[in-house]
């Protein structure tokens, strides 16, 4: 689904970003800088990423397809198979759904999308939490939280 607009390539790390009917309120640059930081940060040395930021009705249809939700949801991400070991996945993000998410819990939007792409980025990876309460305890929940301050004091916006 990603439009290609560049990648990042540090050493064998290739990030793609496109859009699908939104503003995102990040720069393509801005997402491949933020989605390389969690790599490099996770050791990560091959990848191929594609993050795609998409408008909430995209993301309504494809929470509806893959996980039988009808609604819009913040951040979806998908690891994919790849016979190299290299890391391979998909992240959709919904800056729609990050801008109301950023207005409820008094942050700006964008540190809003900054942690729904390093949300979505550690999905790939591997890392999961549970449902419900349990979700911003979880070690998956803090790693974020870490990459998120780090992403937002390192990366030149």
């Amino acid at each position: 689904m990603s439009a290609r607009r560049g990648a990042e390539r540090g050493g064998r790390v290739r990030i793609d970003v496109g859009r699908a009917g939104t503003r995102a309120g990040l720069a393509p640059d801005a997402v491949r800088r933020v989605a390389a930081f969690v790599l490099r940060a996770e050791g990560v040395r091959r990848a191929d990423l594609s993050v795609a930021l998409v408008s909430d009705a995209v993301m309504a249809g494809v929470n509806a397809t893959y996980l039988g939700r009808r609604r819009p949801t913040d951040v979806i991400a998908f690891s994919l198979p790849s016979p190299d070991g290299r890391l391979m996945g998909d992240v959709y993000v919904a800056p729609g759904v990050a801008r109301r998410s950023a207005a409820r819990h008094g942050v700006t939007v964008r540190e809003e999308n900054v942690r729904l792409i390093v949300h979505g980025v550690l999905h790939v990876l591997g890392h999961d939490h549970p449902d419900g309460e349990g979700r911003t305890g979880s070690p998956m929940w803090r790693r974020q939280e870490e990459l998120v301050a780090g992403a937002m004091r390192r990366l030149r916006w």
